[in-house]
């Protein structure tokens, strides 16, 4: 079955619909979840979205928030352009720091760094290209601790991510901050679906 790739107004679900069964969609959400996510590093990681994680996301703010047809069209407009198009990867990359002192520090180091992620498969990088409607590093050099970036990929780029034999991996080249992981097992399973 292919990847939905829109959110519309016709998949949002009422809200006593929603809250009904909101536990057990939590759960599933959890589930899918569980393979998206890359730990690269010991304080970054990228979450990969989709239409599920997405969808899940647009109804927690409905359910939390209650602003009714106003905020469904808002929320449609922000997270639909995170969902994978089939050329390409979205990441919520996050900057986990529970200390805040500690985090305002690091933070303080990683201005840019939204310009040095990225998944290399076999040895050729897609680079990350980070939301140009958002800040993602202050005029002062302070990195967000949330980063929005697509990675965008070549036709033989998909090919060899479906290869088991290629070695893909997901990395930040910062000069503060240089971690890769490998994408491997169910995660890279995920990913690949999210291909077209």
């Amino acid at each position: 079955m292919a990847a939905k790739r829109q959110i519309t107004r016709a998949d949002i679900l009422a809200p006593d619909l929603y809250a009904k069964d909101r536990v057990a969609l939590k759960k599933q959400i959890t589930e899918i979840k569980r393979n998206r996510r890359i730990g690269v590093g010991p304080i970054a990681t990228f979450y990969f979205e989709s239409y599920d994680t997405m969808w899940h996301q647009i109804h927690e703010m409905l359910h939390i928030e209650r602003g009714g047809e106003t905020q469904i069209a808002e929320e449609l407009e922000a997270y639909n352009p995170l969902i994978p198009q089939g050329d390409d990867l979205y990441a919520t990359v996050m900057f986990e720091i529970p200390d805040a002192g500690r985090r305002a520090a690091l933070l303080g180091q990683l201005g840019g760094a939204e310009n040095k992620m990225y998944i290399s498969v076999g040895g050729e990088r897609a680079n990350g290209i980070p939301d140009p409607t958002r800040e993602n590093t202050s005029p002062e050099g302070k990195a967000s601790s949330v980063q929005f970036v697509r990675f965008p990929f070549t036709a033989d780029q998909i090919k060899k991510f479906r290869d088991p034999d290629v070695q893909v991996l997901c990395g930040i080249d910062h000069p503060h901050y240089g971690h890769m992981a490998i994408i491997s097992g169910a995660v890279r399973e995920a990913l690949a679906a999210d291909f077209a």
